[in-house]
Order: structure tokens, then C-alpha cells, then sequence
């Protein structure tokens, strides 16, 4: 079975370099995105830093691009994103930033063209609200927060 694709518009920020995003495999569902950044950015224990990317996207309406960890970064550094996964919205025309955390236990420097993280094409439904005075029920009820075992 071939993947579907949908055609979605880079623009280049005057301060971009480097290679534009691309998928590292034939069946991978997200493409890496990488640091635009002057000079290295280092991320002590539990630091967050906004870090851009160089690039804006025309996405198609119907569609977000979502923003997720690296896997190999927050296995072997503790790196990840505050807001997993972030939402970049189709009516959304400006640079790419991405928040990185360390979450690790040592300091990281994140460099110019390092991949940060992974973007994602996923289709949006918007939901139609129906205001009513009782929901279905369910065998679940109102339980949560780990109501359904360990």
C-alpha cells in the first residue's frame, strides 16, 4: 500500500540555511526539522528554550502539522518538547519555532543545524457541539486518573 501525500508550501526566513526537511524513510511518518540558530544554545537540567527553525509552511486546510520529540534525543539526552505535541495550525504563516526542555540529568548545547525534533501531516476534524442535559453512558462513568488499573 503507497502513502498518500499532500502537497504543503516551505518558505525559506532570510536567516535559513541548511538542507530542507525531508523524510529519512520510505515508510516514516514524520520528517525531521532542524535548529536555525547563530551560535550553540546550551540547555541546562530542566531549561526550556524557544529555538527557531528558519522555516514557515503553507499547510492545507484540513490538515496540522504536528510537533513531536526526536525519539534517539530523549533517549540518550532527556530532551523534549514542553507542549508534546505542539500544533501548528493551517491558517499559521510564520517561522517554526520549536520549545525544546532538557529533562535530563546533564547540560546539553543544542547546534546550528541539529535535528530538534519531528514534524508531523495529520488531518483535523472539527467537532459540531450539541449542548444536552444528560451524556450516553458508559461502564466507565466519571472514573479517571487511573481508575482503569495500574
Amino acid at each position: 500500500m503507497s502513502m498518500q501525500s499532500i502537497k504543503v508550501k516551505i518558505k525559506r526566513m532570510p536567516h535559513f540555511c541548511g538542507e530542507l526537511p525531508k523524510y529519512e524513510s520510505a515508510a516514516a511518518s514524520g520528517f525531521d526539522i532542524r535548529a536555525r540558530i547563530d551560535a550553540p544554545i546550551t540547555l541546562k537540567p530542566r531549561e526550556r528554550f524557544l529555538i527557531p527553525t528558519g522555516l514557515a509552511f503553507s499547510i492545507p486546510s484540513g490538515y496540522e502539522l504536528q510537533v513531536r520529540p526526536r525519539s534517539g534525543l530523549a533517549l540518550k539526552h532527556g530532551i523534549s518538547l514542553v507542549n508534546t505535541p505542539g500544533t501548528i495550525d493551517a491558517d499559521y504563516r510564520g517561522e517554526i519555532k520549536v520549545i525544546l526542555i532538557n529533562l535530563g540529568e546533564e547540560t546539553i548545547s543544542i547546534r546550528d543545524q541539529d535535528r530538534i525534533a519531528q514534524l508531523i501531516l495529520c488531518p483535523v476534524y472539527r467537532a459540531e457541539f450539541s449542548l444536552v442535559e444528560e451524556l450516553d453512558q458508559s461502564e466507565r462513568l466519571e472514573k479517571g486518573f487511573g481508575s482503569t488499573g495500574v
